[in-house]
């Protein structure tokens, strides 16, 4: 096999460490081994010994590879524990994985200070410097069992994996060992520089009945400068937080008589109501109709549609005349009994059904988080009821219609994921593959590079996610296309054929662009820092009247821009212009338009940006007419300048 390291090509065969290939070749710039075999892929220590001869290729993969990331941050997780378990020995360990933005580690043990974190991120430095190597041991149950004896969770953890026949393995650093299934770095002298973030409370496998634990959050990079410039982004962050401009601007609140539910207030309206409108004007130009179901439904139709047994623990339930319901957390069998309500021919197809529609799920409270993370939201769902020679082009319409959404609303660094068969799946194995195999052609038809999670797909079908960056560089999952043979299996839909008989399945496409219209609001609101753009900005110009002998000329300015759909208002308080203005400014208004006796005489306006340029002497048909066209033109950046 021909592998490359450094740039160059290396023939490698039978059994190797891979640490061993990378000796004088800046062996610390790599973190691990990834190996693939039949579309399949499976990451290694690079000092664990492998037949290169049983896989398909093997790469050696940097911090740069979200992979490489993973066992970057995995490793941290257990100088974390390490550190932890040498300041305080009683500490009882229980789980510590990488995150999507470094890593945690899970402690039976009471609250720590902040003195506490100061010390245990010192301690995880001094473990750094040890150069400590990590080692792989596989072990037996028995020997698992009387090495974390004195730990409840970790005894629960091996007897899970032993009822599941799984393999049972340990990771050693110098004395310190844990319960991993690994892969993770060579040696803590991998890690450049470190930083323990938070910690915050956490209940034992996500569930309230148990017992709260210890959260430990941290961060890891190669360099002091990576980990500087992630601080400094965590600093712009929490100026952009959507909570704190949701409350600045009064957009929404959040309140404990319904924790996880939001309340919208009108501003906050305006967006919500500008993006449905955009979308309503996207959907029927696509061929959707919109239709709408209840958000409570039987039991029967959860459990035939696989959700009762699948997505159980995310479900709200109740009873009505004695028999039990379910709050909808997804959309998709209210569409199918719309379907069924008429015989359908091949005709027809493709079918398109939309739905701006309330779902329910239920998250902990430990978890919930603004917009980002709620108990209840709205879908932008949609099925497309297709042939099974329709499914290509249909998934090729919706991935252009992803790209070309999320580029009107200023997004335009788009990275794609396939998530295949889960262990957890419903319907038939060949359906699967074909299913599986129709996403991967689409995406390749278009050009375009995805990644593979093996094992990550819906219950009834594998998927396509559509993450984007933000001005910040973090990455948000928000739209997937996801390919169900299942359902319309389970739940019995059929059309006529060409041969007249209603023996024929189609095939349903779930699809979600934006994803949660309250998550995605959130995203904007830190994305433009609360500086919307045009089309979506709540009040959209402030007209600021010198003086009170001005108003009446502000008032004629305001229902000629009324009068033309623009969202305008007149601040006639006694503050003074230059108060006004910034007030007006606080509120993130994308004009101002001061009005004195100079503008009253000339019938013109001076405008004064949100990045405060002045222009003077505008006619009021010219800003008019340029306002209009920026909000038609759905612009991201301003036409007046």
């Amino acid at each position: 096999m021909k592998i490359m390291i450094n740039g160059t090509e290396v023939e490698v065969d039978g059994e190797v460490v891979p640490l061993e290939l990378l000796k004088g070749n800046n062996a610390q710039k790599y973190l691990a081994v990834r190996c693939s075999k039949d579309g399949k892929t499976f990451l290694f220590d690079l000092n664990l010994k492998i037949n290169v001869n049983d896989y398909d290729s093997l790469e050696f993969i940097t911090f740069d590879d979200p992979d490489g990331k993973k066992v970057y941050w995995h490793t941290s997780a257990h100088v974390l524990a390490q550190a932890v378990k040498e300041l305080f020995p009683n500490a009882k360990l229980t789980i510590g994985p990488a995150i999507e933005n470094g890593f945690y580690y899970d402690i039976d043990h009471d609250p720590f200070t902040p003195e506490d974190l100061v010390k245990i991120e010192e301690k995880m430095k001094e473990i750094i410097k040890r150069d400590i190597p990590l080692v792989r041991e596989e072990v037996t149950v028995d020997k698992a069992r009387e090495l974390f004896k004195d730990n409840p969770y970790k005894i629960e953890m091996i007897d899970e994996v032993a009822s599941a026949g799984g393999q049972l393995s340990i990771y050693k650093q110098g004395d310190f060992y844990d319960l991993c299934r690994g892969p993770h770095l060579p040696s803590t002298g991998y890690i450049g520089a470190v930083k323990v973030t938070k910690v915050s409370g956490a209940y034992w496998r996500g569930d309230a009945k148990n017992k709260q634990l210890q959260r430990i959050y941290g961060i890891a990079f190669p360099t002091p400068k990576e980990l500087r410039s992630y601080l400094n982004m965590l600093e712009e962050a929490a100026r952009r937080d959507h909570r704190k401009i949701g409350k600045e601007l009064d957009l929404f609140s959040l309140h404990e008589e319904g924790p996880g539910f939001p309340f919208w207030h009108p501003k906050g309206m305006v967006i919500y109501n500008s993006i449905i409108e955009y979308y309503r004007g996207i959907l029927r130009r696509e061929n959707y109709q919109e239709v709408r179901g209840p958000i409570i439904l039987n039991r029967s139709l959860w459990e035939r549609s696989g959700h009762w047994d699948h997505y159980h623990d995310n479900m709200y339930f109740l009873k009505i005349d004695g028999v039990d319901y379910a709050v909808k957390p997804m959309n998709c069998p209210g569409h199918v009994l719309i379907y069924k309500t008429k015989v359908h021919s091949y005709k027809e197809f493709p079918i398109k059904l939309a739905e701006f529609g309330l779902v329910h799920r239920h998250e902990m409270a430990g978890v919930l988080h603004g917009l980002f993370r709620v108990r209840a939201f709205t879908q932008d769902d949609a099925h497309v009821f297709c042939l099974p020679e329709q499914i290509e082009t249909e998934i090729i319409k919706l991935i252009d219609l992803v790209f070309e959404m999320y580029k009107t609303f200023g997004f335009e660094d788009v990275h794609v994921e396939l998530s295949t068969r889960p262990n957890d799946y419903m319907g038939e194995l060949d359906l699967w593959n074909r299913a599986e195999s129709s996403l991967k052609s689409a995406l390749d038809k278009k050009g375009i590079k995805y990644k593979i999670n093996e094992g990550d797909g819906a219950f009834y079908g594998p998927k396509i996610d559509f993450h984007i960056k933000d001005c910040m560089g973090r990455s948000w999952q928000c739209g997937t296309i996801q390919l169900d043979f299942a359902m319309p299996e389970t739940l019995d839909i059929t059309y006529m054929g060409p041969d007249g008989t209603m023996n024929h399945r189609p095939v349903m496409l779930h699809r979600a662009i934006l994803g949660s219209i309250e998550r995605f609001i959130g995203m904007l609101l830190e994305h433009y820092a609360g500086k919307l753009p045009l089309w979506l900005s709540p009040v959209q110009v402030k007209i600021i009247p010198v003086s009170e002998s001005h108003v009446e000329y502000a008032d004629k300015l305001r229902s000629i821009l009324f009068d033309h759909r623009l969202r305008v208002e007149v601040d006639d308080t006694l503050e003074s212009v230059s108060k006004k203005v910034r007030n007006a400014q606080m509120e993130k208004v994308n004009y101002m338009l001061v009005v004195g006796d100079k503008e009253v005489e000339s019938n013109t306006v001076s405008v004064r940006t949100r990045n405060n340029k002045v222009i003077n002497n505008i006619k009021i048909d010219d800003l008019v007419a340029k306002l209009v066209e920026e909000v038609d033109a759905k612009s991201v950046e301003p036409l007046i300048k």
